[in-house]
């Protein structure tokens, strides 16, 4: 095992350009650990938080940033049976927690935290898909329990997570109303909405009740907004609303809400165990191999620009997906 390997790391945390590329040293594998060679990393807004603390979570220093990795098995601990040198991998959740970060020649992972990656399937689209399809996985199972049949509605469809979110509902069996701008409609239909509206509509919440006169089960804007008037008006009694993202803070009139026995449910993907993202996983690995899965990259970037790629992160939505190629 060579004894360095090439990072993109800060000291501390900071700004964007506070990144470094660097030699920081191999640690040594644990028995349930596995070595990967890194083949590519995503770039996810979580990832800019994390390294500029507005999000607090522990991490050793120096880190090395990043969540999302794929690449191949190097070396694997004393006590790993079911993985050999070469095999293909990927991990999403790296670089939380006291881990360190996916940005880096050789990353050690601890193996209930690494999965095999299909044959066949393309290894930068199963980068670039993992966050947000977990946080799909997360959403539509663990949280609102969707069953077939049910209709829900997802603002912001076409974006990552909206279209992830799209696709495993509508493999799921469920009628998938979603929201986007006029000219990303198609993305949607494509993913697998039966119906999209325009959300900067005045009458949104009409709009989505004509799709659904009964009212949908889950009411999800991966977007942020979290208009709550809208979701109180759409959706069925006892249904629920998830939040994952929080664009700015928002003003609720809880009367609707309560009232129609709503359950508001927030949650994010850094607090998912181990066993959660393996479940997760299964599920996204057969997507992948059967197709069902995409996304759009819309830039690869060389790890010595990880810096350029936090910034361009912050400076405004992403239409699709960053990767940092190692």
């Amino acid at each position: 095992m060579p004894a360095t390997r090439l990072a993109a790391y800060v000291d501390q945390r900071g700004p964007a350009d506070s990144i470094r590329l660097g030699r920081l040293p191999v640690p040594e594998l644990g028995p349930d650990d596995v070595l990967v060679a890194v083949t590519a990393v995503s770039v996810n807004p979580v990832d800019t938080y994390v390294r500029s603390g507005r999000y607090d979570t522990p991490i050793p220093l120096p880190f090395i940033v990043g969540r999302d990795l794929v690449g191949t098995v190097a070396e694997i601990g004393s006590a790993v049976r079911d993985l050999a040198v070469g095999d293909p991998v990927w991990a999403n959740s790296l670089g939380h927690a006291g881990r360190q970060g996916a940005a880096t020649e050789l990353a050690v992972v601890a193996r209930d935290r690494l999965y095999r990656l299909p044959a066949g399937v393309d290894p930068e689209l199963a980068v670039a898909v993992a966050h947000p399809a977990v946080t799909a996985y997360l959403g539509w199972f663990l949280r609102a329990r969707i069953r077939p049949g049910w209709t829900v509605f997802v603002g912001g469809g076409a974006g990552n997570v909206g279209i992830a979110a799209i696709e495993m509902a509508t493999r799921a069996g469920v009628r998938v109303i979603a929201s986007a701008r006029d000219d990303h409609a198609d993305r949607c239909r494509a993913a697998g909405a039966q119906a999209v509206v325009d959300y900067r509509a005045a009458d949104l919440a009409e709009r989505i009740r004509s799709a659904a006169p009964n009212g949908v089960d889950v009411y999800w804007d991966t977007s942020g907004t979290n208009d709550t008037a809208v979701a109180a008006d759409v959706l069925r009694p006892g249904g629920r609303m998830l939040v994952t993202a929080a664009r700015s803070p928002v003003t609720v009139n809880l009367a609707p809400l309560y009232t129609h026995d709503v359950t508001i449910d927030g949650f994010v993907i850094s607090r998912a165990s181990a066993a959660e993202f393996a479940q997760a996983a299964e599920l996204i690995n057969a997507m992948l191999a059967a197709g069902e899965l995409t996304t759009r990259i819309t830039d690869r970037l060389p790890l010595a620009q990880a810096a350029q790629a936090h910034a361009r992160m912050e400076s405004g939505p992403v239409d699709g997906r960053l990767l940092l190629l190692v």
